[in-house]
């Protein structure tokens, strides 16, 4: 109920909150003095110069934002724990169960009919939290774009979208705990692992176009080098297309996803918007070195070798818990459905630890794509500028034990000394 009131209390705060326009958008970034060519190029000094032009407000706010985010990871593990230890210990969970067996005998259904329960309580619950991280905090750091009528929109689909994928893999798993009762983890491990992959290759291409709108980008002096590089590096690509992420952010962005007829190259207006026609360049010729490079195969294969260590720690905890604790909180055993509140709180707990593994695993393949797309693209200039536009919200020049911590992609200072580091090695060309 409380939850609820703060869910119409934000209705009415935010009408004029959500009124404001969006500020304007910078002119693309100059190449400083320092970091021109010359003789005497040094990489050292051309990375000094280039974070130089980030004013020291823009760093302070963007250092402030990146910084708060390392709290948020530490309280969305608490609030996400404390709803799961209150769905389990006020008998919440055991008694939507018991709901969904009084309406059908059925037990696929009755595991259907608890999870949409199970959703929309988590849904109230994390509302509150999810308003401010994803609404008031992008729009406090001039981030967002949106009007609350449209984040709430956008929310509302994402949420329909987790929960129609939700109800699918919980049913698929539920079902494999029941009829393999010894053998679960490895199925289950094996079933998480394959939708994953699914995921990874179908989001792009069916479920992004829910919030944005796709167009074929029509400016020939930005498409033809873009498909030459493409080209040139063994895709076989006929268009470009734009989306429209301005209206829900100033961030830059592309990506070169999809498989087959599905392939996609597609950049976002605020980059086409805010880029240099070298910025554009450099930034492409990071997404095909991720395509070129296989980068979604091989993180789907790290993942997976993460989602069975995952199920591993899931056999041997969830057992020891629901035996310590399980008839006291009304579960009646792994197969239980209104024991999932203790399956999220469990692997909650698995992937929080293994933030920083998971990080590097991305990090690494960030700093891969790095160097192929300054191979490919020849535009270190244009690297060092999309760095600086990423520094808006990712912080600049973190310490080397925060990096390895916290990051996910390599800073932003070493993106820029790897762009002048490779501008040095190419001055005579």
């Amino acid at each position: 109920m409380r939850f609820c009131l703060l869910f119409l209390l934000s209705l009415l705060a935010l009408a004029s909150f959500a009124a404001e326009p969006p500020s304007a958008l910078p002119s693309p970034i100059p190449v400083p003095a320092a970091a021109q060519q010359s003789a005497h190029f040094d990489p050292e000094a051309a990375t000094t110069a280039y974070l130089a032009v980030m004013p020291p407000a823009a760093k302070a706010r963007s250092d402030a934002y990146f910084e708060g985010g390392y709290w948020l990871i530490l309280w969305d593990f608490l609030y996400g724990a404390a709803i799961s230890i209150a769905l389990l210990a006020f008998g919440w969970s055991a008694r939507m169960r018991n709901r969904a067996e009084r309406i059908t005998g059925n037990v696929t259904l009755q595991t259907i009919l608890y999870l949409l329960q199970y959703f929309a309580a988590v849904a109230i619950a994390t509302f509150p939290l999810a308003l401010y991280e994803t609404f008031f905090r992008e729009h406090q750091y001039g981030l967002s774009t949106q009007t609350f009528a449209q984040w709430l929109r956008d929310s509302s689909v994402e949420l329909a979208v987790d929960v129609v994928m939700g109800a699918i893999v919980a049913s698929v798993l539920y079902a494999i705990v029941r009829r393999l009762q010894r053998t679960w983890w490895i199925w289950g491990a094996a079933a998480t692992s394959a939708f994953v992959i699914v995921l990874q290759l179908v989001w792009p291409v069916f479920i992004s176009p829910l919030f944005n709108k796709r167009i074929p980008l029509r400016d020939r002096r930005v498409t033809e080098p873009i498909l030459r590089m493409a080209r040139a590096n063994g895709i076989p690509a006929d268009d470009v297309y734009q989306i429209d992420a301005s209206r829900q952010t100033t961030r830059m962005s592309a990506n070169v996803s999809g498989f087959g007829s599905t392939m996609r190259i597609t950049i976002n207006d605020n980059l086409l918007r805010r880029g240099s026609p070298e910025e554009i360049q450099a930034v492409m010729g990071h997404e095909i070195g991720h395509y070129v490079l296989n980068h979604s195969y091989d993180r789907a294969f790290k993942f997976t070798i993460i989602i069975v260590f995952w199920f591993i720690a899931l056999r041997l905890s969830l057992g020891w818990a629901l035996e310590r604790w399980g008839g006291r909180l009304g579960l009646r055993g792994i197969s239980d459905p209104a024991a999932l509140p203790l399956v999220v709180l469990l692997s909650s707990l698995f992937f929080f630890v293994l933030t920083p593994v998971i990080n590097t695993i991305i990090r690494m393949q960030e700093a891969e794509a790095d160097m192929y797309g300054l191979n490919a693209a020849h535009e270190p200039d244009g690297f060092a500028q999309a760095a600086l536009h990423l520094g808006e919200y990712r912080k600049m020049s973190p310490g080397p034990v925060e990096e390895i911590l916290f990051f996910d992609h390599p800073s932003g200072r070493e993106r820029i000394f790897a762009s002048m580091r490779w501008k040095a090695e190419h001055l005579q060309e």
